[in-house]
């Protein structure tokens, strides 16, 4: 169970890459990473890129010349990165790739990027960010990441609040492993000064436990596989199981991903081409799903076309968006106005 992070829209595997491995579009686009100059962006083609053209280049060079000086610069940007590893285990195929100024973690058939961090800034410009500002808005207390991945979202948490009691779930133990190696997991795994830690968990997030029964403040939700929200999330069951877990007034917040149910996440009538933005949730089947077991009490935003473009769910009553940007900084503090009822 893991996260559906961004899209890689058009990573170009390296000459040298012979592990045939076809990188492919993802629930975060890899362009983002690239087109930020690794300031992430879900949603452009992957590249990768660690530098820019001069954006006054067409004042003195002709449109061809600006091609061909591009696809120069995009053949190098493609070789700057380099593959650390890359196996296959009984629930992931794990690919990690370092670029001069990221790294990330790839899973599955798609090859979608589940967990990245910057080497130089700790924003990610993504779905992830958005985690960070749970704490503000839930009550004191621990607080579950269901799809832990390579950290991305715990190191965010931490960072921004460094009391923060954190437990994190993952299936695959051979990936928690490679995330310990490669992303710093290990880190997160000793108290901070502030009394902050992770506590790793492996294990199958649905298998129902007496010993997590109301105990969490709040509970991120990022489990993805082959690109797609896991088939449980889209059952109004699973989230009544899953509620179970949470303290009074506790929340989810949820990574729903992008359009992935189309036409069929509706009654069949509706023309997707016709719905309106306030509509677009129609459109994915883990928003219907949790409409359905938290009738009024769900909020939803869509991250910008930049950004991803996923959809994300918070639970419980649409929180004082003036408070609630004022406890958390930017970029979060302007992100989180974009919260509304469903």
């Amino acid at each position: 169970m893991r996260g559906c992070p961004l899209p890689l829209t058009k990573l170009a595997p390296p000459p040298h890459l012979g592990i045939g491995t076809k990188f492919n579009s993802f629930p975060f686009p890899i362009a983002a990473i690239a087109t930020h100059s690794l300031t992430p962006t879900p949603k452009p083609s992957l590249f990768l890129s660690t530098h820019h053209p001069n954006p006054n280049a067409h004042l003195s060079f002709s449109v061809a010349a600006q091609q061909q000086q591009q696809q120069q610069l995009d053949t190098d940007e493609e070789e700057k990165f380099q593959v650390l590893t890359a196996l296959k285990t009984d629930y992931n195929d794990i690919l990690i790739v370092d670029t001069p100024k990221s790294r990330m973690l790839l899973l599955d058939s798609s090859h979608s990027v589940h967990s990245i961090l910057y080497k130089e800034q700790k924003w990610t410009g993504s779905y992830w960010d958005e985690f960070a500002s749970l704490p503000a808005i839930v009550p004191k207390g621990p607080i579950a990441i269901l799809g832990l991945g390579g950290g991305t979202a715990a190191h965010l948490m931490l960072d921004l609040w460094p009391s923060l009691q954190l437990d994190g779930w993952e299936i695959d133990q051979i990936l928690i492993d490679k995330a310990r190696d490669y992303f710093g997991l290990s880190d997160l795994e000793k108290t901070t000064e502030d009394g902050g830690v992770l506590n790793v968990h492996i294990g199958d997030v649905f298998i129902p436990s007496k010993d997590f029964h109301r105990r969490y403040a709040g509970i991120i939700v990022d489990l993805f596989s082959d690109g797609k929200v896991l088939p449980q999330l889209q059952e109004v069951s699973t989230w009544l199981e899953l509620h179970e877990r949470l303290k009074a007034n506790g929340r989810f917040m949820v990574n729903c991903g992008g359009v992935d149910g189309g036409p069929s996440a509706m009654d069949g009538s509706t023309d997707p081409e016709n719905l309106s933005s306030d509509e677009s949730w129609l459109l994915n089947p883990a928003l219907i799903a949790l409409s359905k077991a938290f009738p009024g009490q769900l909020s939803w935003k869509r991250m910008p076309k930049e950004n991803g473009e996923n959809f994300m769910a918070v639970t419980g009553s649409l929180p004082d968006l003036e408070s609630w940007s004022a406890s958390v900084p930017s970029p979060l503090s302007r992100s989180v106005k974009d919260w509304r009822p469903l």
